[in-house]
């Protein structure tokens, strides 16, 4: 009895042919995935290849010189969105959490301002961002306000925070509405104030449960900055559209299009598995 608890554990026969069945099913999956994909991808490509207009569309999209020679300037726009969708994300972050709170408040004294900020999220969340951009771009400076700068880019930012604001309050809203209220019950019990119970124990589990919901709005300001452009902003999208318009070849939107491509998408790619993560963790804790 005690060689047999001392022994260490090993799989059984018919363990080890599961384990070795799953792995051989697993290869099949992929090769049969693999091949499906190089047939799509190979059928599509002869579609576009053998189109009667392909010399054409090779000559104005995808001039591999041309590319090269406009690349250091669409790179150099791209720092401009790079640069606002950090800014922005930052007062996007304080604004958006700042309306959650006091839309989630029960204080009837805050009731005003309650309203102004549900009024705010409706009026924000169902306006075109490029409308947005443009009455700020272009109504602010028309005010003829002192003090007021008419920087475009700082326009823009305003306009593009002032949009996605709305949207982010909303995500960090129903990550607060999310948490169980015997989470807050506990936390009172203890002693914790209201302030003190939102501040440690239900917003560092909202933040926690919306991060990948968060990330994808972070991947569309990223994209969305390029809106600014409507306002004379040399990003990486007026950029393109400057050189494209000097020669009639559009090359420089497909590469301004690859480099969002690779910005956005390894940051989609975490997202996608910082939410599967999530999900697993999820998992578990209701399994335990």
């Amino acid at each position: 009895m005690s060689e047999n608890q001392n022994s260490p554990w090993s799989p059984s026969s018919r363990e080890l042919e599961r384990q070795a069945l799953n792995r051989s099913l697993n290869r099949k999956r992929a090769a049969m995935a693999a091949v499906s994909c190089l047939l799509v991808l190979g059928a599509l490509a002869i579609i576009l290849i053998s189109s009667p207009g392909w010399e054409t569309v090779k000559k104005t999209f995808f001039d591999i010189e041309y590319g090269k020679e406009v690349f250091p300037t669409v790179i150099r726009g791209l720092w401009i969105n790079l640069q606002l969708t950090i800014i922005g994300g930052a007062a996007i972050g304080a604004i958006a959490l700042g309306l959650a709170l006091v839309r989630i408040t029960k204080s009837p004294a805050l009731t005003p301002f309650r309203i102004l900020a549900t009024a705010y999220v409706d009026i924000f969340r169902g306006a075109p961002l490029i409308l947005i951009i443009l009455l700020v771009g272009f109504g602010v400076p028309a005010l003829g306000l002192k003090g007021v700068t008419s920087n475009v880019i700082f326009l823009g930012t305003v306009a593009v925070v002032l949009t996605y604001s709305a949207y982010v309050a909303e995500v960090i809203r129903s990550g607060i509405l999310s948490i169980h209220p015997s989470q807050r019950a506990a936390a009172r019990s203890l002693g914790l104030t209201s302030g003190q119970t939102m501040r440690f124990v239900v917003l560092p589990q909202a933040i926690r449960r919306v991060v990948p919901p968060l990330l994808n709005d972070f991947v569309s300001l990223l994209k969305d900055t390029g809106l600014v452009s409507i306002l004379g902003v040399t990003d990486a999208v007026r950029a393109a559209q400057i050189n494209a318009s000097r020669t009639f070849n559009y090359t420089p939107y497909v590469m301004a299009a690859l480099i969002f491509l690779a910005v956005t998408i390894p940051l989609t790619r975490a997202t996608d598995r910082m939410l599967r993560k999530s999900l697993e963790r999820q998992n578990a804790q209701g399994q335990a």
